[in-house]
């Protein structure tokens, strides 16, 4: 997994997110401020822009970049939460990086996001999509199977992750002022990172 491997994977979580934008402010509108969707998206955008200004030349100098500007360009709680993710993770890579490190640094990135937004899992957030897939890569590396199927399980277990979201109370976030009307709702940071782990099955 060299550099172009991860500038491939943030450029194609990009291209679901802007696909999906509507889908995600949708899921928004029900529980937060009808606007997830269009900060991600924009935010990506602006990634995409960071690495033709200043082209990264490690797999750490993506996530990094990408994290910082995600930090600086998307508003409310998902900047500072998707950036913390891959900003960690770029900090937690060696390089060369094998498959067994990239589940290490993406554990870091998950349990970075969880310690910022003081989330654990069944809390109806992005977690809930995150740390199953974490699970499932470092199940991968156990196993010995090669990357795109590790990614392909991490991929599915994610989405499985956001959808059970749905039956769930929100604990966190402006969806957990809802109560008990967040009950029927996927959550939107959830399904955009089902999103963003999609991407990796995508590229490898």
């Amino acid at each position: 997994m060299d550099t172009r491997f991860f500038v491939a994977w943030i450029e194609d979580a990009a291209r679901l997110v802007r696909l999906q934008r509507e889908h995600l402010t949708e899921l928004d509108a029900a529980i937060g401020d009808a606007d997830h969707g269009t900060n991600l998206d924009r935010g990506f955008t602006e990634v995409r822009q960071a690495f033709a200004d200043q082209p990264p030349d490690t797999p750490a100098q993506v996530l990094l970049s990408a994290g910082a500007t995600l930090i600086r360009r998307v508003g409310g709680a998902s900047g500072p939460l998707y950036g913390s993710v891959f900003r960690q993770m770029g900090r937690s890579l060696d390089d060369p990086v094998t498959l067994a490190g990239f589940a290490a640094a993406f554990e870091a990135g998950v349990v970075a996001v969880e310690r910022l937004g003081k989330t654990a899992p069944g809390d109806k957030t992005m977690v809930d999509a995150l740390a199953p897939a974490s699970r499932e890569l470092a199940r991968a590396v156990r196993d010995g199977v090669g990357a795109r199927e590790a990614f392909e399980r991490a991929a599915r277990a994610a989405e499985e992750g956001a959808r059970a979201t749905i039956p769930l109370r929100a604990r966190k976030g402006r969806a957990s002022y809802l109560g008990e009307r967040s009950i029927g709702h996927e959550d939107p940071g959830a399904a955009s990172s089902a999103l963003i782990v999609a991407a990796l099955a995508a590229v490898a």
